[in-house]
């Protein structure tokens, strides 16, 4: 970002979230500390947050409700902390719609790591999304065309996709570096109709693998996140495309 990022830390540890705070601050980024739920509620209706750093174990509502909450209400970054490193934990925070996840103890030069990463997809995103003339899209030298709904190759070569490979592919490419559910990708990409199926996302996937991964048995352009669902890890770039004649 170009400005210093507003950061809000919600910790219950009054040392660590001390340490967090200082450590930021001295990185250039604004930081605003909260302890629980209504602190941060209060910090979120007072500040424009661009990130928010959220312990999993609070008093009150936790971590994980918080983050529910949040993201159903909001799109900013959410990095989950706590103590508990468990695979199970992780899946949790993630399905509840955080963008990252840190196990305590961390090192604090991770954390701004991880900060800095976030940040960087979200502008991305929002790059891509918010600009008006773009029509299309690129990832990893591919371009996916919204008004002709079409997929061309690294070569220029368009490649042949089902309305529902396409429909997929582009809801990825909006959403770059995030974890999608297989829920959440159904929901944006066939609204649960009749027979939808989380099976169905996990087949597309496959087909989708089969016509742009250079292995497909090695993906690395579709991600999967053991028990999480899938992440786009390519950058993506918006293109002005030439109105239609």
């Amino acid at each position: 970002m170009a400005s210093s990022p507003n950061i809000l830390v919600v910790e219950d540890d009054r040392e660590t979230r001390t340490l967090i705070a200082k450590y930021l601050r001295t990185n250039s980024c604004n930081v605003t500390t909260a302890a629980d739920g209504r602190e941060m509620d209060k910090a979120m209706a007072d500040h424009r947050v661009d990130l928010l750093i959220l312990d999993v174990m609070l008093p009150g509502e936790d971590g994980l409700t918080l983050c529910r909450r949040v993201r159903a209400e909001s799109q900013v970054p959410i990095i989950m902390l706590t103590a508990r490193g468990e695979d199970v934990d992780r899946i949790l925070g993630l399905e509840m719609g955080a963008d990252d996840y840190l196990a305590k103890p961390f090192n604090p030069r991770e954390l701004l790591a991880r900060i800095n990463a976030v940040l960087r997809r979200q502008a991305t995103a929002l790059n891509a999304s918010a600009t008006p003339s773009a029509t299309a899209l690129s990832f990893a030298g591919w371009q996916i065309d919204f008004r002709l709904r079409e997929l061309r190759n690294p070569a220029g070569a368009r490649v042949a996709m089902t309305s529902a490979e396409f429909d997929l592919l582009r809801t990825f490419c909006e959403r770059p570096g995030r974890v999608l559910s297989r829920d959440s990708l159904l929901d944006l990409t066939q609204g649960r109709n009749a027979g939808s199926f989380e099976r169905s996302i996990d087949v597309l996937v496959s087909r989708i693998r089969r016509k742009i991964e250079t292995d497909p048995q090695d993906a690395t352009l579709i991600k999967t996140v053991r028990s999480g669902g899938y992440m786009f890890t390519p950058e993506v770039e918006a293109i002005a495309t030439a109105a239609a004649n």
